[in-house]
């Protein structure tokens, strides 16, 4: 629940930085759609062109400054060439030094051609008003806003037809992406040589605009589409159309009907700005934004895209989050750059097919924030539940178990039903152990943790798991959680590891004055509940079931038995072809009605077939227990006397204890059908 909690919470902050639009997000977001602008395909507009004044011209026609006279006849030459409008984005704000203003003026006069003029932080204004439709709430919170206007000499302000505004507004970056199509100075609007160009184009005298709450909303020329603005009255600039070149120098093309931009490029009177598709110059986007209102495609950013970018932002980092809390941070990662791809795509194809500026890189980025910080609370999640089992398991269980356990902790905390080998283990001899140390409890506590390391290394070894100590007791499984095929096998191989190590322990003690203890082992297959268990406060990895019940009674039998590992018949039936058994007895262990065949395990089958002995004492005991069975007590103990001292002598208190019940068995009325089985009244 912390991690849900935590991953909302960032979700919401990231929305809410969103929602407030800082400056640096504002950055961000004009460099992503800048992407968008230059993976357009450039396309030529035939009705614009642009003439330039490079070095060659100057060389050619001489030193910039020219005399007004100069100017006014490669204006003509334009004309001549087929020009429709020329434009002149130059300011003429001081007299000609030679007295030729005259000669510009009469030819601005007669032609349609369109001066600059330039705002200005001085208060003085000169500039030339253009007259303007206004309509619904009040433009100068909005549009850009002057001190004052430097207009050209009164000469030609008069003469010329048109006048426009050469202003850009790069934006923090310095990046020109807009351009103003309208300023205010002094409580009066002024328009962009764009727009003059336009409104000559068109044979207006003025041109209109419409305010609402939110700022300036269009801009009209009359004959023309609405030209949809921002708040502030600038226009987005489309960068993909392209304009011929000529130089002013050489012989001209046919210009029939189209605008010719007149431009500065030579070394020294350029004007060159940074633009999301690289260094232009100013007439470059004089052409771009006539273009862009020429053509109709008028790039915007409506007013739905701050809610649309929000939602997305939102949605897709909680879908993100959601499958990495859920599922695996890898899926995240996976879904990550598909949202990304498809975010930085579906913007492209909104910016392609419809012109809106959709920003992308938000909601990306809000993703891979989110995804991040879920990946790490999932990975630190995962990290503790993995320290925790190791620290719970690794003194139980072996590396590869505790390994798959952390992997897939479902094993334990689902928990689950399958067939396992259960053994439980009793240490022999603690009396005189414990007395041997006196008040040593330290000592006493040494000797009991080395024999638990020692008959616990083999269950580790063979991937058993111990499932608890009980005082000098021990409980362990296999089959469970991880797979084994062999289990009984294994269960019944290890139960054989756990005497020998015993056996090595009992020679360190006994080395160091000590008496020897023994052990006692029992071991049954079938059925197990497994999971965790126990209260809110305190459990643990625990197994049921009656398989488990049995194998404790069974272990519980050793030492009235006198054997040191006996095994369950189930067990027995799927191993009886790898070691060497010999049948115990047929019992009704306490808390059953049916008896059940118990069996002691002296050693693996191979080692057996080494001893021939041994092979004719198992067919004598088989013998014995039929003479049991038929209660034929005397046979029985006949051959109880002759096999005490078979096997090595390790079953000779197997067969004193089943010579006093032989004895005590002849003293009891017995049914003609008893069956021999021994009816236990203890556990």
């Amino acid at each position: 629940m912390k991690k849900w909690i935590v991953s909302i919470s960032v979700i919401l902050v990231l929305c809410g930085i969103r929602f407030s639009d800082p400056w640096f997000l504002d950055m961000v977001r004009l460099k992503a759609l800048d992407q968008h602008q230059r993976n357009q395909v450039t396309m030529n507009l035939s009705n614009l062109a642009t003439v330039e004044i490079n070095n060659q011209t100057i060389r050619k026609l001489g030193q910039w400054p020219w005399d007004r006279n100069r100017v006014a006849n490669q204006i003509i030459k334009l004309y001549q060439a087929g020009a429709s409008i020329v434009v002149v984005p130059i300011l003429f704000a001081d007299p000609d030094r030679f007295g030729k203003d005259a000669a510009l003026a009469r030819v601005l006069k007669k032609t349609p051609t369109i001066i600059g003029q330039i705002p200005s932080n001085d208060k003085s204004n000169s500039g030339v008003v253009r007259g303007v439709a206004s309509v619904g709430s009040d433009w100068k919170p909005w549009v850009y806003r002057y001190p004052g206007v430097v207009g050209p000499i009164p000469e030609l302000a008069k003469s010329a037809n048109a006048v426009g505004m050469m202003v850009i507004a790069p934006e923090r970056d310095g990046v020109v992406r807009r351009m103003p199509l309208v300023i205010a100075s002094d409580g009066k609007l002024y328009p962009s040589i764009s727009m003059e160009i336009l409104r000559i184009a068109a044979g207006d005298v003025s041109f209109q605009m419409k305010t609402g709450i939110a700022g300036v909303e269009k801009l009209r020329i009359p004959k023309y589409k609405m030209i949809d603005t921002d708040a502030n009255g600038n226009i987005w600039l489309d960068f993909k159309w392209k304009t011929p070149v000529y130089a002013l120098h050489e012989k001209l093309p046919d210009l029939s009907g189209k605008i010719v931009i007149l431009s500065m490029t030579a070394s020294g009177l350029e004007s060159v700005v940074s633009t999301p598709v690289g260094n232009m110059h100013s007439h470059d986007l004089i052409a771009a934004s006539l273009a862009t209102m020429m053509t109709g495609r008028n790039i915007t950013r409506p007013y739905w895209t701050d809610l649309a970018e929000l939602v997305a932002s939102g949605v897709g980092a909680l879908i993100l989050a959601s499958v990495v809390l859920t599922l695996a941070w890898y899926f995240g990662a996976v879904l990550l750059p598909i949202f990304l791809v498809g975010s930085f795509y579906g913007s492209s194809y909104l910016f392609t097919e419809y012109s809106y500026l959709v920003d992308w890189s938000y909601p990306v980025l809000t993703m891979f924030v989110v995804w991040a910080i879920a990946a790490f609370l999932r990975f630190m999640e995962e990290y503790k539940q993995k320290m925790e089992i190791k620290k719970q398991f690794a003194g139980y269980a072996s590396p590869t178990v505790v390994r798959l356990l952390q992997e897939n902790p479902s094993l334990i905390k689902d928990g689950m039903k399958k067939e396992i080998s259960i053994c439980f283990s009793d240490l022999r001899g603690f009396t005189p152990l414990g007395e041997s140390f006196g008040d040593d409890v330290k000592g006493l506590t040494e000797i009991m943790n080395g024999y638990m390391d020692a008959i616990t290394q083999p269950i580790l070894d063979s991937n058993g798991m111990v499932i608890k100590y009980i005082g000098d007791a021990s409980m362990h499984i296999h089959n469970a959680p991880i797979d084994d095929p062999d289990h009984p096998t294994n269960a019944v191989k290890t139960g054989l590891q756990m005497l020998d190590a015993v056996v090595k322990f009992n020679d360190k003690i006994v080395a160091e004055g000590k008496p020897p203890i023994g052990m006692g082992a029992g071991i049954n297959t079938g059925l197990g509940y497994l999971g965790e268990m126990g209260s809110t406060k305190r459990h643990s990895y625990d197994v049921l079931g009656d398989a488990v019940s049995t194998a404790a009674r069974i272990e519980s039998k050793c030492k009235e038995y006198g054997c040191l590992l006996l095994v369950g018949e189930s067990t027995y039936d799927k191993t009886k072809d790898d070691f060497f058994y010999l049948k115990v007895d047929e019992l009704a262990v306490k808390g059953k009605t049916v008896g059940i065949r118990i069996y002691t395990v002296l050693s693996e089958m191979d080692w057996m077939m080494k001893n021939t002995n041994w092979g004719m004492a198992e067919s004598q005991h088989g013998r014995m227990h039929e003479y049991y069975s038929n209660q034929q007590f005397d046979h029985a103990i006949r051959l109880c006397n002759d096999l005490s001292v078979e096997f090595d002598g390790r079953m000779r208190n197997y067969y004193t204890m089943w010579i006093e019940r032989c004895e005590f068995m002849k003293t009891q009325p017995l049914d003609k059908d008893w069956n021999g089985v021994f009816i236990a009244t203890t556990k």
